[in-house]
């Protein structure tokens, strides 16, 4: 598989560090039940089949984080941008 790095090109998949589901937000870790949280954050998410927006790090390029649309069933990406641009969405 290939990723195509908004900066680098396209590159081969050993160069990223696949990091997961960009759709997950962080817990606020100040809320009481910030615990119970983190645990469904982590370990309770749905494992869907199909389009899929996940996060890469290019540690063997540019070392970008890098915002990939990608179908888990076929691997076919749709998109690559960096992930800095979610920033506001």
């Amino acid at each position: 598989m290939r990723i195509d790095c908004p900066h680098c090109g396209s590159r081969d998949i050993q160069e990223f560090v696949y990091r997961g589901d960009a759709s997950v937000l962080r817990p606020d870790p100040e809320r009481e039940d910030a615990l119970a949280r983190f645990v469904e954050a982590v370990h309770l998410r749905a494992n869907p089949a199909g389009r899929h927006i996940e996060h890469w790090y290019h540690a063997g390029g540019c070392r970008a984080w890098v915002r990939v649309e990608r179908d888990t069933l076929t691997h076919e990406i749709e998109s690559a941008t960096f992930a800095s641009e979610e920033i506001g969405r």
